[in-house]
């Protein structure tokens, strides 16, 4: 008990005595009690990432993660699962199409976060409650203003790029329609994104975990029920989609705002702060040109597959779902592992980061082993979820697919959690040059190949080639970065 509490114990003990009949010392001890209590809820439900064993701390912290991951991308998978299943090879092939584009969008939203979340984890590793507040704030206006430029630019240029990445004509009508619904809903990406990446700066993976769970598994409920009862096609999966994501940000922008309230802080904290926007930007412009590149990167390979016609572009887009679960799923933890690492350099901790490395390594080795080997043994029956009744073309494709890329799993894991501690330890140049080289590789090797007698076969093994050699880049860069820290 601290003195102040002794003093005020004391003087409740004289009350009880008759010696003073002044209640206000009890008014304070209820006061005293209930900010405890208030700061004792708050730390519950926030974690500290610099105390405890790193591989415990970090099992704990992402296992929620991973859980989110799963149900995160069955908003992906939910819609070309129905569109494939319940109206037709085309419209999964539109879906696809269709999706390679959103991910420019979502680069944007998910750069926000990650500058948001590396910023916030750092303020609240050092206890810096006031300008924690005021990031939080920052990220949200900073982010609004880019979301109403990138949706007038998606209105009015999207019908454009699906005409440059030579969508058939077949699904150029569905592929238009599924981007405008999705734009509209842009403002539920980004702010449910950036009020993710504040949970997990504060070392809540839970909160996200239940959010998504809801609303993804709800998702696939509204989908079916517009696809089937009313008869919406495309529309209904983007409808769907737009409606459960709407709801799961409203509910975490408030639990977020509500969370930030029961922080206690001594002074009001600033709704914006131009030095915490640089910060924050310094962080999230290389993640968002690094994610918008890879998104570039990736239209320009779906140029390249659209070229084999719908059957190659079917098989791939049921595919390159499976490979986005596991991609999705490193990236998740190297995100958790960045926080890890920003909210130890915070707190001065930075011996922790690279016990928190190895830890990552085995974690994500964990993972690989399964999925590598149910994509590589099992994947012709899991392409079926997505294809009903698929042509030879379209399941050969997404076979030979799994089968090339699989077996690399275990590279890209380590080069994804190196560069989660690189984004924590704000080294973005370092990570950038990894980063790059990868797609680069993987761009160019994908047009090269795909003209040689390889076919479409030589676009999938530009993956690996693009991995490996990241992956070294990366590593280097993080030995070289923490060797005498």
């Amino acid at each position: 008990m601290s003195n102040e509490e002794n003093k005020y114990s004391s003087s409740t003990i004289h009350n009880h005595a008759g010696e003073n009949p002044d209640k206000k010392p009890d008014m304070v001890i209820n006061k005293e009690q209930h900010h405890k209590a208030k700061k004792d809820s708050v730390k519950s439900r926030n974690r500290d990432l610099t105390v405890g064993d790193p591989g415990t701390v970090l099992w704990q912290f992402c296992l929620p993660l991973f859980g989110s991951i799963i149900f995160q991308q069955l908003y992906n998978i939910a819609d070309s699962l129905v569109a494939g299943k319940f109206i037709g090879e085309n419209a999964l092939a539109a879906v696809g199409n269709s999706y390679e584009v959103t991910l420019i969008f979502i680069a944007f939203a998910f750069g926000c976060n990650m500058g948001c979340s590396v910023i916030v984890s750092q303020l609240f590793g050092a206890h810096d409650y006031k300008n924690m507040k005021t990031a939080v704030s920052t990220a949200w206006i900073a982010s609004a203003v880019l979301c109403v430029l990138l949706m007038v630019i998606g209105l009015f240029g999207c019908g454009a790029l699906l005409r440059l990445i030579h969508t058939p004509d077949e699904v150029l009508a569905d592929s238009r329609l599924y981007l405008n619904i999705y734009i509209w809903g842009l403002p539920f990406v980004f702010f449910y994104n950036i009020s993710t990446g504040i949970f997990s700066a504060l070392g809540d993976s839970k909160t996200p975990f239940v959010f998504l769970a809801a609303s993804s598994t709800s998702n696939i409920a509204v989908d079916i029920f517009f696809v089937t009862v009313f008869q919406m096609g495309v529309a209904g999966v983007a409808w769907a989609t737009f409606l459960c994501q709407g709801v799961s940000c409203v509910l975490a922008v408030v639990v977020v705002v509500k969370r930030m309230k029961a922080i206690p802080c001594a002074e009001k904290a600033p709704l914006f702060s131009m030095p915490l926007f640089k910060k924050i930007a310094v962080v999230a412009v290389p993640s968002i040109l690094q994610q918008s590149f890879i998104s570039v990167g990736n239209i320009m390979i779906q140029s390249v597959i659209n070229s084999f016609g719908t059957g190659v572009m079917a098989g791939y887009s049921a595919a390159v779902k499976l490979n986005n679960l596991v991609i999705t799923s490193f990236t998740t933890l190297g995100n958790g592992i960045s926080n890890y690492t920003a909210q130890n350099i915070g707190a001065g901790k930075t011996p922790r980061v690279k016990d928190g490395f190895r830890a990552g390594v085995k974690m994500v080795w964990l993972i690989s082993i399964p999925l590598a080997l149910l994509y590589f043994v099992f994947g012709k029956y899991l392409l079926y979820l997505f294809l009903d009744s698929p042509t030879e073309t379209a399941l050969q494709t997404g076979i030979t697919y799994l089968r090339i890329l699989s077996p690399f799993y275990f590279i890209v894991s380590v080069k994804l959690v190196a560069d989660g501690i690189l984004k924590g330890a704000s080294m973005m140049t370092r990570f950038m040059i990894s980063t790059f080289t990868d797609l680069i590789l993987r761009v160019s090797l994908a047009i090269l190949l795909s003209k040689t007698m390889l076919g479409a076969t030589g676009i999938w093994c530009a993956w690996p080639v693009g991995w490996v050699i990241g992956t070294l880049l990366s590593v280097r860069f993080y030995y070289a970065g923490f060797r005498n820290r």
